[in-house]
């Protein structure tokens, strides 16, 4: 299971909300690239970047910190948080992202979200289907869909969607632990997804649990942030599990 730190961004600085709410913002760090060199240093390969300005502008905003931490790191970046349209999707790839998550996109266009997948491939684009009582949130999360999660997964996955980011945001930066449930329900019904957790890790044990569920990989915000989970613990992890 592949383990990916999340880096969240407001005004440029590395920051974390909790259920997405953006009036709990607290300032973990002035210098998003000093927390991605310092994931780097403890063999994580993976990050996840979300543009918070970004999601609430409706455009990408934040892709200069994108390009920073592509540039200084080897890090594999999944960027998301605003994307729209054709344009902020060429800014993302060329400002060095790796995939890029789409979430409020994939409900309010599914036309551009589903080119995205033809014209890029399944392993560039993540869908990202973040949940409250297991309908879609999209708008940063300030929006509750009509979309029930399960079904709005399956229909994207006969579009060719191969990676999910699934955020119950119920519990998303309250350190409670993650939807474990809500995941195994996912699996057990949708056969052939790398569902990626994220929201609510809050310990160290919660991670080899994912892994039992078949999850393909969690994202760590909070718990790091934090110091619930020390970056020693994830490098170790690592490195006994490739």
């Amino acid at each position: 299971m592949r383990i990916i730190p999340a880096i969240d961004i407001i005004d440029g600085k590395c920051v974390r909300l909790s259920k997405g709410d953006y009036d709990t913002k607290k300032i973990y760090n002035e210098n998003p690239l000093e927390v991605a060199k310092a994931f780097e240093a403890h063999g994580i390969k993976y990050l996840h970047l979300v543009d918070l300005d970004g999601a609430k502008s409706k455009h990408i905003v934040n892709h200069k910190i994108l390009e920073q931490i592509a540039s200084h790191t080897n890090l594999k970046i999944d960027f998301g948080g605003g994307l729209k349209s054709d344009d902020d999707l060429r800014v993302a790839f060329e400002s060095g992202a790796t995939q890029i998550t789409g979430g409020s996109i994939a409900v309010k266009d599914k036309e551009t979200f589903s080119s995205w997948i033809d014209n890029y491939g399944a392993d560039k684009i993540i869908l990202g289907a973040d949940a409250l009582d297991e309908k879609v949130a999209i708008s940063g999360w300030q929006e509750e869909s009509t979309e029930e999660l399960l079904p709005f997964i399956k229909a994207y996955q006969a579009k060719g969607i191969i990676y999910v980011i699934c955020t119950d945001i119920s519990k998303d930066g309250m350190l409670e632990g993650p939807s474990f449930d809500l995941y195994e329900k996912i699996l057990t019904n949708i056969a052939g997804i790398k569902l990626i957790a994220s929201g609510g890790i809050s310990d160290f044990k919660e991670i080899p649990r994912l892994a039992e569920i078949g999850c393909e990989g969690t994202i760590i915000g909070k718990a790091i942030y934090e110091n619930r989970i020390s970056l020693k613990q994830l490098e170790n992890y690592i490195l006994n599990h490739g």
